[in-house]
Formats: structure tokens, sequence, C-alpha cells
């Protein structure tokens, strides 16, 4: 069908981009206006041309509407179901091909005024408007590779001053052999985060954002939106901190030399703001230039690390040998080998605490995945390298500075000895120094364990380590300053928080947060003149680790969820090391501080209860979606091993609602006492043909789902193409539902203009009831006084069978012409209507009219909606059919019953005069009403009465009108009282009579229900259940 045949023609050649030619009505000679493209590399047949089409040339032989794959087709996609970019919809292959003036055109291109253009069109426009004089070009942003934007910033990032200061002492407290376990238990958890870092980066594109992106598009805004915010502060606050680093280390220096400006507090101050605002002014130049300065900075500290290896082979002199160095010798390795553990953070936790901050920033990379050329190559790889070359600079570091420092020294020259001399005790004396004295006194200045600046006093230049403390501290700092605003920006993009979508707008080519740069700067200058970050520093590194948690959590949700989207091009992780690596996360964050872990946890739940009390309108694919259908999937499954029981019974309703929008007064109701209770299905029947249906079913689908969640509505929304009502319906009772998730109620209006309405929708009607008895499912009818169509307000499609003229001044009604279907975005947030069952009812009072045993369905929904908050204060009456003469006896017995069912009624009416008769003038409106619906064939026999009534079952026979009299009288004497006793009740739910199938014509059935429930100002629910139970009370 999708093929079009056409006359033989030379073969033209073609690209893999297809131009646009005729296919009907070709110039002369058989050639269209194509023109070959050069460097082709596949023959076809003539290319063709549909107007306002997708109709494109294959290399098949023959012309044809399909495409070849093309990347454009699956860039930007969205949800299941919505067209792409550029491939005909399956309306367009599949329907018929109409040949208009000459070109052929799918019908369903015709039909579909928001087709997407094919990409016969797409490269048309592209050319014109690349051949569009005056048009400006958009310069190109800049994107860093693996090295420079990824592999460079981590490694900065993850050095720090930790490394210079704190790793040698951290050897001489545990020993080579626990430092070198302390840094590989740190990198395992890097390793393993690093390793699900990639496996998330490339399991699709990924934007600008990094981990904010990584995790929320991953798990979802709820999890991500609030990392992101922690995030992101935790960076700014870094930068305070990376550079208050920086700025004791100026402080220290100025005071060696007395150069003090102010005071040794204010100093920091001032030179920490100074130091914050040039590398601001670094970061508002551009990413080039920042990473320009981060090379910098990478190479001075390449530069200290040689510097230090070069000195440790130096031949070492007095005043080092003095201060414990000398160089490599097997004596001290194997002395510092082992640990000796001292004063109050002497522990192997206690250093790991203090050590694992340095293992930290391996997503500075990530940050900037915006900036990237290609983020799921650079950021495996430059992650991962940049872990391997930090964690091999972190173990050769600790192993030669063991190798040659011993771990007390004076730093005295008049402590040389003769090797050998008595009274010496330590490694020294070996080497003829002698530091037995301070090691006993425990006051020596210099050593491993005494001196933090060992790196710099091993080293062949001193000031060249100071100079690799100062790139450590400055490229961290910048590299968060960079981190925040990038994260913060696609944050602000989101809209997942009020007040901070003014930060997220971009300037330039590469689309820099130029005002989130600046909320970042103040808030750096703000914690750099508290001067004390003490406090502060344990929750931003629970904050990182929380990070961590969740980007291993991320990889191990997607993966044990087996969503077929999850398909990372990095096959190298593993769900259960990411598992792991989440927990010794979270462990971590309370190894190093409980109380800022807890502030932390307190944080994440905090912002993760507002997202979700939000619920932003996002559609992220996340693995919590895919999560939510595999329980679902498994539970109901799982339900349909459950045998059923009588105590387990709930009322899972059917809802009849045509569009759920018309009647909210029936959705509200059915919601009402299903909410978080039962099933609730809102079933919709298109009539008409099924071509001109079926686009309409699909497009408003979503809407009426997104009314029914805007309404709070715990409901599911269906609907079906026929050709009639009553086959529609047929259709949703038996095929609504998944197993055990079956409707057994079917829920509908009554129908208000029977008396008016065609009679076949009349026999529709009707014939609807007796089909949900037929399926053994529970009937319950509403009416309202004001009625429940409220469409006459809505411009959109009535169902003309049912209750399609609801309200008189709306005429017939009839059915919709193509294209008037709602917009299912207005749809959605068109103005909801207030109905009588979103009030609280106050001391009103539920009349339950119980007058047949129907298995208790009738007392079973009113109770339900009693317990609802809105109709709790309301007083449940319970009125019973009885004998004057037996009243007591019959009430006891239902008192009794009912006690049973501990359904909490207890003030129970017995109505002896039930059967009297009814008023003549109300016996006359009976008469009146059915009187145009009588056959009046004078008691004929029942041949010639099939004979009158042929073309009209819905007549009806004096024999059934006299057979039928007193059921009848019994409606017009039941409508009596009802308006004696319940004319102020909230509402009324009563038992109505079953007119028997084939016996009682449908028009003596609706003046029944008519009769009985005319004239009443409460609502009126009409429960019949199926006669099986539905309450017991037994307790097995």
């Amino acid at each position: 069908m999708a093929e079009l045949p056409i006359p033989d023609l030379p073969p033209a050649r073609c690209s893999g981009r297809f131009t646009i030619s005729t296919l009907l009505g070709m110039e002369e000679g058989g050639r269209g206006p194509y023109t070959p493209t050069e460097g082709s590399s596949c023959d076809s047949v003539q290319p063709t041309h549909l107007s306002s089409s997708t109709l494109c040339t294959r290399t098949f032989g023959y012309n044809t509407v399909d495409v070849v794959p093309a990347y454009e087709h699956y860039a930007d996609s969205k949800g299941v179901g919505e067209p792409r970019k550029g491939r005909p919809s399956l309306a367009d292959l599949h329907s018929i091909l109409k040949v208009t003036e000459g070109l052929a055109v799918p019908t369903a291109s015709l039909a579909s005024p928001g087709h997407a253009a094919g990409p016969c069109e797409v490269s048309a426009g592209l050319e014109e408007a690349e051949g569009e004089p005056g048009r400006d070009s958009v310069p190109e942003p800049v994107r860093f590779g693996w090295v420079k934007g990824v592999m460079i910033r981590c490694m900065l990032n993850i050095w720090g001053v930790i490394l210079y200061l704190r790793l040698p002492w951290i050897t001489a407290q545990a020993g080579i052999a626990l430092t070198w376990l302390i840094i590989l238990m740190s990198v395992t958890v890097t390793t393993i985060t690093g390793l699900s870092i990639s496996a998330i980066s490339t399991n699709g594109k990924v934007k600008s954002g990094g981990t904010y992106f990584l995790i929320s598009r991953s798990l979802g805004p709820e999890l991500g939106g609030s990392i992101g915010l922690i995030f992101a502060f935790a960076n700014a606050v870094a930068v305070a901190m990376h550079t208050v680093g920086f700025a004791e280390t100026v402080r220290d220096l100025l005071q060696e030399h007395n150069s003090l400006i102010v005071d040794p507090t204010n100093d920091i101050r001032i030179i920490g703001v100074i130091t914050v605002t040039v590398l601001l002014g670094i970061s508002l130049a551009g990413m080039e230039w920042e990473a320009k300065a981060q090379i910098l900075f990478f190479l001075v500290i390449l530069v200290s690390f040689i510097n230090y290896l070069v000195g440790t082979v130096i031949p070492a002199t007095a005043e080092k040998q003095a201060k414990g160095f000398f160089s490599y010798r097997a004596d001290i390795f194997a002395q510092n080998f082992v640990p000796n553990w001292r004063g109050p953070e002497g522990s192997f936790f206690g250093l790991f605490s203090i050590f694992f901050p340095s293992a930290t920033g391996i997503l500075a990379g990530a940050n900037i995945s915006g900036d990237l050329k290609d983020p799921a190559v650079a950021i495996p790889k430059g992650t991962l390298m940049a872990i391997f070359w930090t964690t091999m600079s972190y173990l050769v570091l600790s192993a030669t500075i063991g190798a040659c420092v011993v771990r007390d020294a004076s730093g005295s020259l008049n402590d040389s000895v003769a090797v050998g001399s008595l009274g010496c005790e330590g490694l020294a004396c070996s080497f003829g120094w002698n530091f037995t004295a301070c090691t006993q006194q425990r006051s020596c200045r210099y050593g491993l364990s005494n001196y933090y600046q060992s790196m710099s006093m091993v080293s062949g230049f001193g000031p060249l380590i100071t100079a690799g403390i100062f790139g450590a501290t400055l490229s961290s700092a910048l590299a968060c300053l960079v981190s925040a605003p990038k994260v913060f920006q696609c944050l602000c993009k989101d809209q997942l928080y009020p007040l901070i979508g003014f930060f997220g707008k971009g300037y330039g080519r590469n689309s820099e947060p130029i005002r989130g740069y600046m909320l970042t700067y103040v808030i750096a200058v703000g914690f750099i003149l508290i001067a004390e970050l003490n406090a502060i520093a344990p929750i931003i590194s629970n904050f990182f680790l929380c990070s961590y948690a969740l980007i291993n959590f991320s990889c191990f949700h997607a993966s044990i969820t087996n969503s077929p989207g999850w398909r990372p091009s990095f096959r190298y992780y593993s769900k259960w090391a990411a598992l792991f690596g989440a927990a010794v996360s979270v462990v971590i964050m309370f190894l190093l501080t409980w109380w800022a872990a807890l502030i932390a946890f307190g944080i994440v739940l905090f912002l993760l209860g507002y997202v979700l009390y939000k619920k932003p309108d996002v559609n992220w694919g996340s693995s919590m979606q895919a999560s939510s259908y595999n329980m679902a999937l498994n539970y109901s499954v799982g339900l349909s091993e459950v045998d059923e029981h009588i105590k387990n019974y709930r009322p899972q309703c059917l809802v009849l609602t045509g569009p759920p929008n018309f009647r909210p007064a029936l959705v509200d109701f059915v919601g009402t006492f299903t909410k978080n209770l039962s099933l609730m299905l809102c079933g919709n029947v298109l009539i008409g043909p099924q071509k001109q249906k079926m686009p309409e079913s699909r497009l408003m689908a979503d809407g009426h789902t997104k009314w029914l969640m805007k309404r709070k509505i715990k409901a599911f929304y269906t609907d079906v193409v026929a050709e009639d009502l009553r086959s529609g319906v047929q259709m949703l009772i038996q095929a609504a539902g998944l197993g055990k998730m079956r409707p057994n109620i079917l829920v509908l209006g009554y129908k208000r203009d029977w008396r008016t309405a065609s009679p076949q929708s009349l026999e529709d009607y009707v014939g609807i009831l007796h089909d949900a008895f037929d399926f053994k499912y529970g009937v319950c009818l509403m009416r309202m006084k004001e009625g429940l169509n409220v469409s006459r307000v809505l411009q959109a499609h009535v169902n003309p069978t049912f209750e399609a003229a609801e309200h008189p001044e709306n005429g017939t009604g009839s059915r919709a012409a193509p294209g008037t279907a709602v917009d299912p975005t207005t749809l959605a947030s068109e103005q909801q209507a207030s109905t009588i069952f979103q009030n609280k009812q106050g001391k009103k009072t539920i009349d339950i009219y119980w007058l047949f045993d129907d298995g208790g369905l009738t007392l079973l929904i009113p109770y339900l909606l009693g317990r609802k908050k809105r109709w709790g204060k309301c007083k449940i009456r319970v009125f019973v059919g009885g004998q004057i003469n037996r009243m007591d006896e019959e009430r006891k017995a239902i008192v009794s019953l009912l006690s049973k069912f501990r359904l909490g009624f207890h003030e129970v009416h017995i109505l002896p005069d039930i059967n009297q008769k009814p008023r003549p003038e109300h016996i006359k409106r009976f008469d009146d009403l059915i009187a145009p619906f009588r056959l009046n064939d004078g008691f004929k026999d029942e041949a010639t009465v099939n004979e009158m009534r042929q073309g009209c079952p819905w007549k009806i026979s004096d024999e059934e009108v006299d057979k039928n009299r007193a059921k009848s009288l019994r409606q017009v004497r039941l409508n009596e009282i009802l308006l004696d006793y319940s004319r102020d009740a909230a509402l009324i739910a009563i038992t109505p009579p079953i007119g028997r199938k084939g016996r009682c014509p449908s028009s003596l059935y609706m003046a029944w229900l008519e009769t009985l429930s005319q004239d009443l100002r409460p609502p009126i629910i009409l429960t019949r259940g199926n006669q099986e139970n539905v309450l017991t009370f037994y307790c097995q």
C-alpha cells in the first residue's frame, strides 16, 4: 500500500539525503526537475514529489513513502507514539493514496495539519535558509576533548593541599602499607563512582548540567533536583574553602617575613576576596581562558612533582639530615612500612576520614558536560584516566617519602654523632644523628610525624612545592567556580524550584551562566569573609558524598529495572558494584562526621519532599518510571495468583463518563469512594468511522488523563471507537482491566432525555444495563436534579446516544465534525467545574433504601462514602420495607444483620406503608408518562402484538402494562416515600427494579426509573449488585 508504481525510467544517482521532484504529471520526456547529486553512492529510480507530505525516494527500485534511517528521525525524541521529525507516520504508509491535481498525497497527510515535515522538506528548507543573503552565521561554541576538558580538570580537582601537607603525615602515622590501603579504599569508591558515571553518561546524549543532569535524567526530578541544588551550593562554598586554603598559605609566607597586611585573620579575608575576584574574571573571560589557566596550574603541579622526585635522589645535606631526610634507605622504608599511631586522630578510620576528601573531585569533568565535544567519550575516558594517574601519584609519593624521611628529627645540626655511639636510640643513630632526646620528650619539630612541610624540605627547590600548593588550591577553586554555575543553570532551566529561573539565562556562544557566576561569587565571598570554614567543611564533603551515592544508585537502579532504554555503550560496570559504592559512600558520610551526614540527609529529604509535593511537569524517561512499571507489572501478575474472598471485595468501577470533563459530578462521586481503595476506569465511546475517530482518540487520551490528575482523581482513562454506543460499551465491559484488576461495577449517568431521544438510543441505553447484568456486573445509575453533563460550556464532542441532549437547551445533539477535538493541553488547563461531591456535607443524612437484597452493594458504597472526610459527619439511615404488624421484629432483625456487617449503621427505619396505593394524581402522571409509548393493541394475541411492534420494540402492549401494574405502582409509591423522608438528605441510595430481558420494554423500564427518581433535590444513586455477596460477617 505504501508502494507507488511508476513508469520505467533511467536510473538516477542520489545521495543519502533526498530532494523533491515530481511523481505524477512529469515533464515532457519523462524527466522531472530532479538534478542528480554528485558523489552519490546509490542508484534509484526517478525520485518522487508529494505536496505537504513525506514522500521521498528510497533506493530499492520503486517509489515509496518510506524513508531510510537517519539521525534526525531520532533526535529530540519525546514520548512513545509521538511523530518523529522527517519520518512518515504509520497513517501515511497505511492510508489510501489519493491523486489530487496530478500529485499523489496520502489521505492521512491531508487530514493531519500537524504532520511533521519529511526529510525532503527539511533538507529543502535548509538549502533555502543557507541561500538567504544577509543571514548572520552563529559562531561555533568552544568544545573540549577528553584530555583538556575532563582528565586535566579532574586531576587538578583531585589534587589538593592534602597531597602536599597531609599525605606525608598520614604515611608516618599509618605506615606505608596501611597508607596504601587507605588510598586504595578511597580510590575503590571513586573508581566505582567513575564507572557508574561512565555508564550513565554513555546511555544517551548528555547535555549541560553535569552531575545534576546525569542524576535527574536517570532517577527523575525528585532526587535529581535536590542533589542538583545542594551540589551547586557545595561547589560554591568549595570555592571559598580552596581560596581560603590558598590565602592561609600566602598569609603564612607573609608571617615568616613579618609582612602582614593587617592581622592574620583579616589578611585571609583580603587575600581571599582578591583571589576569588581574579578567578571570577578568568571564568567570565570564557571557557577557553579558564581552560588555559587550568593547563597552567597543571604544569605548575607537574613541575612541583618532578622537583620533589628529583629532590629524593639528590644526596641529603647536613641541614636536611638534621630534619630527618637521608635519601632512599631500606631501613627507613622498613620502619615506616608499619604504623605508629599518635595523637587523638591516630586511628585507621580517623586517617581515612582525613585522606578521603583528597580522592574526591572526579566530577569536575562531568560538570561541564555541555562544553565537551563528545561527553559520551570524554567523561568515561577522562574521569577514569584521572583516577588512575592521581592514584599512582599518591602511591608513589607515600612510598618515596616513607623511604627517605624518618618519623622524628630535631632539626638541630648539633645532634650529629658518630655512628654507633652509646646512648643513642632510633634509626637515625645508624646515620650519625641522635634524635633520642626530642623523641622521648615528644618535642621533635621535624620528621614525617611532626613536620607538615616535609615535601618542601625533601624537594630540590622548596618554593616550587609552594607553587604546587598554590596551583592545587587555585585550580580546585577555579573548577568549583565553573562547576557551580553550570550545574545551577541546568537546574534553573528545568524550573523545579521557584525564584531561581532568573539565573538560568545563558550568554555568548557557550551560553555562559554569567548570572550564576555572580551568584557563586557572592556566596564564595560571603564564606571567605567568615574566614572559619572548619564547621562548614564537613557538610560540604557530605554533600559531595551524597552525589557519589546517588550516582552509584542511579547506575544500579537503571540496571535492576531491566528497561530496554538502558543501553550504555560503556560496558565495564557492575550493578552490584554500583550498589556497593552507594552503600559505602553513605557509610563514609557517617565516618567523616555523623552530625554533618544527618544535616545533609535532612536537607536532601526536605528538597525531595518539596519536588514530590509540586510534581513538576517533566518527563525524562527516568529509571523511577521504569521501576514503577516493573512494580505494577509484578504486582498485577502476582495478583492473578491470589484467590478472591468476600472480605477483600473492592468496588472496581467502569464509569461511562464520555469525556471525563463533561461529567465531573459522576467522576467526583466514584473517585471519592474508590480513592486509595479500588480501581476506577473512565470509559469513553467515540462513535463514528474508525479512520475519523482514531486520530481524535490518540490526541485526546493524554489530555483526559492529565485532567483527571489535575482534579486529583486516581483513575484510568480509556476509549474505544465503535459504530454505536452499545457495541462500544460491550467492548469496554469485556476488555477493560488487567487480570484481577478488572471492573465489577458499571457506573453511568441517568438518561434524562429518554422521552425525546431517538428510540434506538433508548434501546441502546437499556440494553447496556442488560449487558452489564449479563457480564455479572453490578450497576450504579446516578441522577442529579441539575443534570450531569456540563458540555454546554465546553466546545467539544458529545456522544449523541449517551446523554447527548441531557439539557433541553442543547437540542438533540449531533456527531461532531472532524477537527472539533479540544487540544490536550487546553483540556488539562481548563477551569475545573465544582460539584457537590467536592464540598463538605455537614450534618446531613445519607439515606439508604435497601429494598431488595442485591448482595449488599447498596450498603457498601454509601459506607465507603461515609468514611471520607467530606461525608464523615453525615448520619446514615437505612430504610427497609416491612409489615405494619411486625415492625419491631423486622427492625431488630435488620439491626442485628447490620451489626454483624460492622458498618456502623444504627438508625434503621421500617417502611410499613410501602404497599399502600399511591395518590391518584401521581398514578395519572405515570400513565401520561407511558402513554406516548403504548401500542394500544386492545389485549390482542401475542402474534398480533409482535407484528404491530415490528420495528419498534420499545412500544408497550396493553398486556405488559397490565402485568406490570403492581410494579409500576410500587415505583410511584416509592417516589412519594422518598419525597416524604429524604427531601433534605445529602444523598439517596436506593435499590432499583430490574426489568426482565425480553419481557419489559425499554420505555416501560425507563418510566419506572423516571418515576422513582423524579422531583428529588439530592443526588440519587440507583445501585443494584449482581446478587453475589459483597459483605460478610465471617472472619474466614
